[in-house]
């Protein structure tokens, strides 16, 4: 049987409550989603002047959407598994979700995300799961509505695992159709277990291909990634947040809510201070 989880079952299908929790818990997992998150983010190449709303296609339990929420953005998350959605919800992640099948479009208004980013979640579209699905239509529709609801200064990143040419070439063939400018980056292309594929896509008109990592530069690589937490925490985090309403949970809300811009009052030492019941 393929290990690929897309020849198994179609997605909907594959990720089951306990396959969805079981994702969610596995600590291996959890490290190679948040660095390929941080990865496409990075490849977004988004000014630093203030929070913007992103799209996470794919968003699963919300991994690659506490990136985000990590890095001050506000995100809104599509994915056709409703346990992985349950899980994130869990989790009470801060981005909106959305149950919905990406090969049926995005259902958004046009222009009104800053970019998108999607981790290992492209390859599925290009199966059909059913007999009335067409990949090269689906992929088309897909990116004609994604095309649509991206401002015009918008990149969309897609972390994906092709399985041969023939899908590189199909779904670059109808991203650049529906518009799009850019094509496939191979980061650390001579390695077995780092090397990585993304689809880089610009909706502002030809521009330069950002830089792939290699081995060359993996010691710069090293030093980007020691600007965000010790691993062991960070998969801590991942797992589950704090209690809600505790005082820690209330804290952590309130430093997202500040690094988006939002208006926030000021900690003290009553902040999540349970009130005395009066009778």
């Amino acid at each position: 049987m393929s290990r690929r989880p897309e020849h198994q079952a179609p997605p909907e299908l594959f990720y089951s409550e306990e396959e969805a929790k079981k994702y969610t818990q596995n600590s291996r997992m959890i490290d190679i989603q948040l660095q390929m998150s941080e990865r496409a983010v990075e490849l977004l190449t988004l000014p630093d002047d203030s929070p913007h709303l992103l799209l996470d296609l794919g968003c699963g339990s919300g991994l690659s959407g506490s990136v985000l929420e990590e890095q001050g953005h506000i995100w809104v998350g599509v994915d056709i598994s409703k346990a992985m959605l349950d899980v994130a919800k869990d989790r009470e992640v801060e981005g909106d979700l959305l149950l919905g099948d990406l090969g049926q479009g995005v259902p958004f208004r046009a222009g009104a995300f800053d970019g998108a980013v999607s981790v290992s979640a492209l390859q599925w579209l290009c199966n059909a799961d059913k007999s009335s699905h067409r990949p090269a239509k689906r992929l088309s529709c897909f990116f004609t509505s994604l095309y649509a609801c991206l401002s015009r200064s918008a990149r969309a990143v897609f972390q994906f695992y092709p399985e041969n040419g023939d899908q590189i070439e199909l779904v670059t063939t109808q991203a650049m159709r529906s518009g799009f400018q850019g094509g496939v980056l191979v980061d650390y292309p001579n390695s077995t277990k780092a090397k990585k594929f993304f689809l880089v896509l610009m909706t502002g008109g030809p521009q330069i291909m950002p830089q792939a990592l290699t081995d060359a530069n993996s010691a710069a690589e090293v030093g980007r990634h020691a600007q965000f937490t010790d691993k062991r925490e960070r998969v801590k985090a991942a797992r589950g947040k704090p209690l809600k309403n505790s005082r820690a949970w209330i804290l952590e809300k309130k430093e997202r809510r500040r690094r988006q811009g939002r208006t926030t009052r000021a900690d003290t030492k009553y902040t999540g201070r349970k009130r005395p019941s009066h009778f």
